[in-house]
C-alpha cells in the first residue's frame, strides 16, 4: 500500500511557473512507475506526464511536452512536476499517481494503482 500527498498548487498568472510535489509513504517509489494526471471541472481525467523505474524514461502528453518536466528523488521518496509557461487552459486538479507494473504504457488512468488527493492549480489570463 502506498499513500501519496501532492503539495505546491496555487494560482499563478499565464507564463509563470509552478512545482508540484508528491511525497510518498508506506512504500519505497523505486520499483513503481510514477505519473501525473489533471482533471479540469466538467472534463475527464486525463495524463500529463509519466516516468518509468528508470529515471531518464519519461513521456508527456503533447499539450505539455516541451514546458512540464517530471522527475524523481527516490532518496527522498518524491515525485515532481516542474511546470513553465502555464497557460489558462493548463488549469485542473493535478493528481500523483504510482503504478506497480514499473513502466508507462502511455499515461493511461486504468494503469494507475495507487492515488493522491490532488492539489489545485489555476492559472490566469
Amino acid at each position: 500500500q502506498v499513500q501519496l500527498v501532492e503539495s505546491g498548487g496555487g494560482l499563478v498568472q499565464s507564463g509563470g511557473s509552478l512545482r508540484l510535489s508528491c511525497a510518498a509513504s508506506g512504500s519505497n517509489l523505486d520499483r513503481y512507475a510514477v505519473a501525473w494526471f489533471r482533471q479540469a471541472p466538467g472534463k475527464e481525467r486525463e495524463g500529463v506526464s509519466c516516468a518509468t523505474t528508470r529515471s531518464d524514461v519519461t513521456n508527456y502528453a503533447d499539450s505539455v511536452k516541451g514546458r512540464f518536466t517530471i522527475s524523481r528523488d527516490n532518496a527522498k521518496n518524491a515525485v515532481y512536476l516542474q511546470m513553465s509557461s502555464l497557460k489558462p487552459e493548463d488549469t485542473a486538479v493535478y493528481y500523483c499517481a504510482a503504478r506497480q507494473a514499473g513502466f508507462c504504457s502511455g499515461i493511461q488512468y486504468n494503469d494507475m494503482d495507487y492515488w493522491g488527493k490532488g492539489t489545485l492549480v489555476t492559472v490566469s489570463s
